[in-house]
Parts: C-alpha cells; sequence; structure tokens
C-alpha cells in the first residue's frame, strides 16, 4: 500500500471534523502527488504533539521558520510507509526522544494552513513521551520547552490549544 493509499484510508476512517476531513480526501482524488512538498496546490503533512502525561505538560517546538511554538511535525518522506510512520518520524527527529508511541485511535485532528510553501493539510496524532525522557533541540527549531498543560493557551496558537484539548480528551 502507497502513503497515498494509507492517507485515504486513514482520513476515510477518522471520525469528526466533517468541514475538513472531505477537503483532505478530494485534494487527495485530484492530487495524486497531494502527499509530496513539491505540490504546490498544498500537501498532507503529519504531525504529533508529544505528551509527558505523568507529569502534565507537553513538548512544543520554537519553529525555525514559522517563528511559532508548535507541535513536531512536517512532510512526508519516500521512506514513510503511513501517515502514523510520518508523525512519529517528525516526533522522534524534532524532539530528540526515542521511545515515543503514538497514542491509540489514530489521528486526533486534522488542521488546515497557510505555510510559506503552500497549505498544510495537517494530519495531527498525540505521542506519548517514555518516563524520564529528555529532549534534544534540532536544527528545525530555535528552542524545545516542556509547557504544563494550562500554560499552553499562552505560548501558542488556537490550533495548538485544540490539539491539546483533543488529545486530553482522548487520554
Amino acid at each position: 500500500m502507497s502513503l497515498h493509499d494509507d492517507a485515504v484510508l486513514v482520513l476515510r476512517e477518522y471520525g469528526g471534523q466533517e468541514e475538513l476531513r472531505p477537503l483532505y480526501l478530494e485534494h487527495l482524488r485530484t492530487h495524486p502527488d497531494g502527499m509530496w512538498k513539491a505540490c504546490a496546490d498544498g500537501h498532507i503533512t503529519a504531525s504529533a504533539l508529544v505528551i509527558d502525561a505523568e507529569r502534565g505538560r507537553v513538548l512544543l517546538t520554537l519553529h525555525r521558520k514559522m517563528r511559532m511554538w508548535l507541535q513536531m511535525g512536517g512532510h512526508c518522506e519516500p521512506e514513510d510507509a503511513t501517515l502514523a510512520d510520518a508523525a512519529l518520524r517528525e516526533a522522534t527527529e524534532e524532539s530528540g526522544i526515542e521511545g515515543l508511541t503514538l497514542l491509540p485511535g489514530g489521528p486526533v485532528r486534522l488542521d488546515r494552513h497557510h505555510t510559506p510553501c503552500a497549505w498544510h493539510l495537517d494530519v495531527q496524532y498525540a505521542a506519548l513521551a517514555p518516563s524520564g525522557a529528555v529532549a534534544a533541540i534540532s536544527d528545525e527549531s530555535l528552542d524545545l520547552r516542556w509547557f504544563a498543560y494550562d500554560d499552553v493557551p499562552d505560548v501558542a496558537d488556537k490550533s495548538v490549544v485544540l490539539l491539546l484539548e483533543a488529545t486530553r480528551a482522548r487520554l
């Protein structure tokens, strides 16, 4: 199964956000290259909110290009077999934390936003950090920091806050 086919399957099974889900599926139907950064009309991306549930906190990155506190995530790569693989790869690369595990149940949210390269049709997961996890900043970040759940609305935009709320509801 191709990554494109996996994305279609994941989005068909995703329950919720009926205003966005059909738009994602239509994008994939009309853009065979819709998984890749080269698709100028927009592309599917994968992200994951890294959670330390034991301590009630999340790890956010101060994104180098966007200059915003965001969850880990980005473009799909040819080696990604599934959207979940892409989200976990991005979370591991950007957090420096080995042993992350995605929260069961598939994506937590969808978020469509414009970036300097194109529209991102982001499929958002949540990743649980192992006990005692230590983060390490990557080249894609200006900073990397743990935030208590209650502090996230003070530093991040609404999309991150909604992702945190949906993740906490699933936990």
